[in-house]
């Protein structure tokens, strides 16, 4: 038996302003801070050992990495940060408040922009440039659907987290509410029309207990 940890990151100042945020850097809020260093005494208190952590490159997931690995003693495990883990890229709707997409657009084709497996929000008019992406050659999407950023996510998971995994050493994943949904879809086998009801809160961490085909045994929000 093998164990990996999910956890998104605590509040972010998005969050709490109903923002779509994205690619975009927002810390995290006083109570996102208080969320993180729960969830890390959370973690604690099972006693689990990681050999790694993986996350995004984006401050409010690092900021609540830093924060859990502290309350677990184990800052001295490995730490991997990819761009595949940031949160899903909401295109032209980041930087808006979500209460007024709503009213604008309905509330039909909002859910099917925040919630559906294949449904694209409105894309950016360019692309921008980021020296954590330039550096890598990888250019920054115009928008993503949620098939779209699991696209990205799995060959992460393929080569970076399963072959820890099947090598018997227990994984950490902090990261964000679009992606972790990616990733419970693939690891819980989730229809595409089913994915919109699950829902990833702030700061509250999934343990799943996995066999060694990586076949889910037990799972349990701490």
């Amino acid at each position: 038996m093998v164990t990996l940890t999910i956890m998104r990151h605590g509040e972010s100042l998005a969050n709490a302003n109903h923002i779509f945020t994205g690619w975009n850097d927002v810390p995290l809020t006083q109570k996102g801070i208080e969320q993180a260093h729960a969830a890390g005494q959370k973690i604690e208190r099972t006693g689990i050992q990681f050999t790694d952590v993986h996350t995004s490159f984006l401050i409010r997931a690092i900021d609540t990495t830093n924060i859990v690995l502290d309350e677990i003693n184990q800052a001295f495990i490995d730490e991997h940060k990819s761009w595949r883990l940031n949160e899903r890229h909401y295109g032209n709707l980041r930087g808006q408040n979500k209460l007024l997409v709503k009213q604008r657009v309905g509330a039909e084709k909002f859910m099917q922009w925040r919630r559906s497996f294949d449904a694209v929000p409105p894309l950016l008019t360019h692309r921008d440039h980021d020296i954590r992406y330039d550096r890598l050659g990888v250019l920054e999407p115009l928008g993503e659907s949620l098939r779209m950023a699991y696209n990205r996510i799995l060959p992460y998971w393929e080569d970076m987290i399963a072959p820890r995994l099947l090598d018997g050493h227990n994984q950490l994943v902090v990261a964000h509410g679009s992606t972790l949904r990616a990733m419970i879809k693939y690891l819980e086998r989730i229809d595409d029309q089913d994915i919109d009801k699950v829902e990833v809160p702030n700061g509250a961490p999934i343990q799943y207990q996995l066999n060694d085909q990586l076949t889910i045994v037990d799972k349990m929000t701490l």
